[in-house]
């Protein structure tokens, strides 16, 4: 067995499978793209989803990668199992209806036990089958496995309902009975079992069914490879380490965090490993995450970055640590992963500066937390059960990120329990609130053998605007395949077409085609990608078409141009933003239309006006500079030398288009854009907002549109300039503040002389003195102009301190106000103006409340005032 690094079998794995006709993946981010099924990237096979369902072909059929992969279901496990992982990678080799069982079976052995490769001691391998697999099980023995090394199992058999599924074949390192957790005679004690014995370092499904609505299964057009091995796993066995952590992967991380414990160290007590193990796992998951465009929220995959960073904070705290730490081991992560993800020493400063603010603002939390904690804790020691509740629990948990663990041993401490099962009961409440909320969403579709079987050629031609003579090769009517079309709609397939299809963010070009004889034959209202990359034509028909006829094909003119002008406004748009905000800006996602511009991108905060300022500056600079747009087609590694920007999760086929603007703006590309950036003629912000946690949005409009925006912009400056009489338009501001200055003054006036007024109306009113009971008593209907003027009359009445009790009511615009002020012998007598305010609101179809000396109400029906005032007075007479 060959002694090797993370970094070492990583490429070792690539490189057996690149030997093997496989092209790399680069590993997508951990942001799902285009798919509302996952919060995070799980798996090597959740980005291959476009390729195993039929609705893309890849370039090459046989793909292997080294995915970094997110599972979030199981994070209270981490740091207390061996195994456990929030942040792991998953290699895998998949093979899109080429090779099958028979080749998968022996590259795998072939790769553990080859001495150019793993070299793994054969002895020690085990696998699992599907009892009915047949195939696999003679095939495993062919490789050279012994036939008492292969258990059957029915369930291995990978199935996730609708969609494609299969037998699978799981690959076991067997680690010696010394390193299990159950008896040589446990039943359990088999490769496949729950025991830490047998290690599984592989799996290989054959999805080779299709599932069905009915239940059904029936035979896969294309029968797929899918395989995962946990690279943790594995390492663990080349580098003899206890665990997934002791390995080169995370030690590392655990000795940087000793050197911040107060004096812990690594191995010496179980509960301080378990924080250490939790610290390193979190801090890696949350680097990534981050890197990739996450940010922490309270809700969906941010809220999963608080949780994870709450919990290794109260994690470090165990370990003696004060204060924010986590954020300085973003470099250590970087170090250790830098030769396959250079992105988290690229954007180290980023991310350190994301975790800092988090675990800054999570001490202002942590202390309002463990407040309700001891709180709880008296609570419960006064009970009958002395438990806390599942629901305070869960509570702490959610809103204050405390571990169960934490809250039970606070308790144990002071010999309490905890409701286990009614923390469980909420917890399971949160997740189904959280599976409702994804939607009942296939995790991967269908393959459409019609669209799959279309392999004719078909060429895409960019730059072409006037009218093309095309053959039309394929046409698909209801999902089949047909010579002839007379019906309202259809898909076209051309052996060549000017139609852009939608990709990219670029929607799809529109237009018409007409015959030889220049007849209007059909619309075109959409164009997407078929399979293996045609252009489909979705069209109304107006005439017949033909199979294998000639037409003319002619996209929207305007529309294209305005989709060109959207497009390169897009690029200069993404480099003027991480020009102004900084590199680590993330695009999201875009929308090129032909009448706007849409992009999307991660920040922290919202923009300031300076900083849309300098970004708009900044492209129209670059539009005023007029740029020569170059394109270049190339491939994917040249590319990335020339700086040109990944914005497609990397999957590129063997040729990519690079689209330069000087060295400004470069991009991999597949969309239409302007020959110079000058005809985009304008650009102009119309909007910066968020649409959710850490993201934001821009919205653009360039050329014809921006100046008709401008304009109107421009028409409403004319009317403000009439309207407050200003000489030019430079004078606006002026006069506006002038204007307002004259209001403000007028307004004081106004209020002074109201002051003055409430003044006067203070002496009639508080010279309507009545006895009630020993208690003098001032209670009558005043004409004012509602609650501020009550408060005036209220606030003489205190200085005047002319009776025990005030009671004034006022009528306004069929509104009905009310307000009650006590003096000290109306409040020593046991009377509270809140009581009476209840009393009289609801007579005069209001309500209201306030403090014992003083309370005030509203309402809808100011004929009640009256009766109101009756009824207090004959509360207060009671007294």
């Amino acid at each position: 067995m060959k002694q090797l690094s993370s970094s070492e079998f990583r490429q070792m794995f690539l490189d057996f499978f690149k030997e093997h006709g496989h092209m790399i993946m680069p590993s997508a981010s951990l942001v799902p793209k285009d798919d509302p099924t996952l919060l995070w990237i799980n798996s090597g096979v959740a980005t291959m989803k476009k390729y195993f369902d039929g609705s893309v072909v890849p370039k090459n059929r046989r793909i292997t990668s080294s995915q970094k992969s997110i599972r979030t279901n199981d994070i209270e496990n981490v740091g207390k199992t061996a195994r456990h992982q929030t942040f792991f990678e998953m290699l895998g080799n998949f093979s899109v209806g080429d090779y099958f069982r028979e080749d998968a079976i022996p590259w795998a052995w072939e790769f553990l036990t080859s001495p150019k490769w793993l070299g793994l001691d054969k002895e020690k391998l085990y696998c699992t089958v599907y009892p009915k697999d047949t195939d696999s099980f003679r095939i495993w023995q062919e490789a050279g496995m012994p036939a008492d090394h292969i258990v059957k199992l029915e369930d291995n058999f990978w199935d996730i309902g609708e969609g494609p599924c299969g037998p699978d074949t799981e690959i076991f390192y067997d680690r010696g009975q010394e390193n299990n957790d159950v008896a040589e005679d446990d039943p359990e004690n088999y490769p496949g079992g729950e025991n830490a014995r047998y290690l599984e370092i592989w799996n290989i499904v054959f999805s080779q069914y299709n599932h069905l609505p009915d239940g059904t299964y029936v035979d896969q057009p294309h029968k797929n490879i899918d395989t995962g091995m946990g690279l943790e796993r594995v390492l663990s066995i080349l580098q003899d380490a206890p665990t997934n952590f002791e390995t080169d992967l995370f030690m590392p991380i655990i000795r940087a965090t000793e050197e911040m414990s107060a004096g812990k160290k690594y191995g010496e007590n179980a509960a301080d490993t378990v924080s250490f193990k939790i610290i390193a796992d979190h801090v890696r998951a949350v680097s990534f995450a981050i890197g990739d465009g996450a940010l922490p929220s309270n809700s969906g995959r941010g809220y999963v970055l608080r949780r994870l960073i709450r919990r290794a904070d109260l994690n470090g705290q165990r370990l003696g640590i004060k204060g924010a730490f986590l954020y300085k081991l973003v470099k250590v992560v970087g170090e250790i992963m830098k030769s396959h993800y250079p992105e988290v020493l690229n954007q180290e400063k980023f991310i350190a500066k994301v975790i800092k603010n988090e675990e800054d603002r999570f001490q202002a939390t942590l202390d309002s937390g463990l407040t309700l904690l001891d709180d709880l804790i008296e609570k419960a020691k006064d009970s009958d059960s002395k438990t806390i509740s599942g629901k305070d629990a869960f509570k702490l948990f959610d809103t204050y990120g405390f571990p169960y663990e934490l809250t039970f041993e606070s308790a144990q401490d002071e010999g309490l329990k905890v409701d286990k099962a009614g923390f469980d009961k909420e917890m399971e409440a949160q997740k189904e609130r959280a599976r409702k909320a994804r939607g009942n969403l296939q995790s991967m579709g269908s393959q459409d053998e019609t669209l799959m079987n279309i392999k004719d050629s078909s060429e895409f031609e960019y730059g072409v605007y006037e009218e093309k003579h095309a053959k039309l090769i394929d046409i698909v009517v209801n999902d089949e395949l047909v010579d002839h079309a007379d019906g309202e709609e259809a898909i076209l397939v051309f052996d060549k077409t000017p139609f852009y299809a939608e990709r990219g963010g670029q929607v799809a070009d529109h237009g018409n085609i007409y015959n030889q004889d220049g007849e209007l034959v059909a619309t075109v209202n959409d164009v997407q990608h078929a399979p293996n990359d045609q252009n489909l034509h979705y069209v109304e028909l107006v005439l017949p078409m033909e199979k294998g006829q000639e037409y003319v094909l002619k996209i929207d003119r305007e529309r294209r141009e305005g989709l060109r002008h959207s497009h390169s406004a897009t690029h200069l748009l993404h480099s003027a933003l991480r020009e102004v905000l900084g590199e680590h800006t993330h695009q999201a996602g875009s929308l090129v239309d032909p009448d706007y511009l849409r992009f999307d991108f991660t920040a922290i905060d919202p923009m300031t006006p300076a900083e849309i300022k300098s970004v708009e500056q900044l492209v129209n600079q670059k539009i005023w500079e007029a740029i020569q747009v170059k394109t270049t087609i190339t491939d994917p590694d040249t590319g990335l030398k020339m700086g040109a920007l990944a914005l497609f999760d990397g999957k590129y086929g063997e040729k990519v288009r690079v689209v330069q603007m000087s060295d400004f703006s470069t991009e991999f590309c597949g969309g239409t854009h302007c020959d110079n950036t000058n005809q985009i003629g304008i650009f102009k912000i119309i909007s910066e907002s968020a649409i959710g946690a850490g993201m934001r949005r821009i919205e653009a409009v360039t050329s014809k549109r921006a100046y008709e925006y401008l304009a109107e912009r421009s028409a409403l400056v004319d009317q403000v300039q009439t309207e407050v009489k200003a000489t030019k338009a430079t004078d606006i501001v002026e006069k506006i503040t002038t204007l307002e200055q004259n209001l403000h003054d007028t307004q004081k006036q106004v209020e002074e002389l109201n002051l003055k007024i409430n003044q006067a109306k203070s002496k009639e009113l508080f010279n309507n003195i009545q006895e009630v009971a020993d208690l003098t008593v001032i209670a009558t209907k005043a004409n004012v102009n509602g609650m501020k003027d009550l408060r005036e009359l209220a606030d003489n009445w205190k200085s005047s301190n002319k009776s025990d009790v005030l009671v004034l009511a006022a009528e306004n615009d069929g509104k009905a106000n009310m307000i009650i002020s006590l003096g000290d012998k109306a409040l020593n007598k046991g009377l509270k103006a809140g009581d009476l305010i209840k009393l009289a609101a609801p007579i005069f179809g209001g309500g209201g409340g306030g403090r014992p000396n003083m309370a005030q109400a509203g309402g809808k029906n100011p004929a009640g005032l009256e009766d109101a005032i009756k009824a207090v007075v004959d509360e207060i007479s009671k007294h």
